[in-house]
């Protein structure tokens, strides 16, 4: 596993990497989404992997990819996300993650659901729309947490 001194030294890397570089082309913005969001799918699927392997009796293989888990979220993820800017102020994550749970629940898992439905895979249907009402219900609490940030008026 890495020591926190090479987790400090690869933020300085990307922090000089993003003031040397500045704003990032448009394709270039779009690849660092695109390793993002490959580097966090890595991250979870390696977690559950090792959850297996364990429950498989298997502690060393377990240990890999938790390792490997790490290294992808909190190393090359955590990398790419500073380049990216991908964190602003507790206001603007807010609104950010608002907006992305909204996409979720009007667009992305209705369709989900409606083209699961039309090939008849039942059980795929059911669980996008249980899976859309719980994220209702993160971006009414993110909507709470932005009112209480920033209450109107102010």
């Amino acid at each position: 596993m890495n020591t926190g001194v090479s987790k400090q030294k690869a933020t300085a890397r990307a922090e000089k990497t993003a003031e040397t570089h500045g704003a990032f082309d448009q394709k270039t913005m779009g690849n660092l989404s695109t390793a993002m969001h490959g580097e966090a799918f890595a991250y979870v699927k390696y977690l559950l992997y090792a959850e297996q392997a364990r429950k498989n009796g298997n502690k060393e293989l377990a240990n890999l990819f938790e390792k490997t888990a790490n290294t992808e979220r909190f190393e090359h993820f955590a990398e790419e996300a500073q380049l990216a800017g991908l964190v602003g102020r507790d206001a603007d994550n807010l609104r950010d993650a608002i907006k992305g749970e909204s996409y979720e629940i009007d667009t992305m898992y209705v369709e989900f659901a409606q083209q699961a439905k039309v090939t008849g895979d039942t059980a795929a249907a059911a669980r996008f729309e249980e899976v859309r009402h719980d994220e209702m219900g993160h971006r009414d609490a993110f909507k709470s947490a932005l009112a209480k940030l920033e209450p109107e008026g102010q």
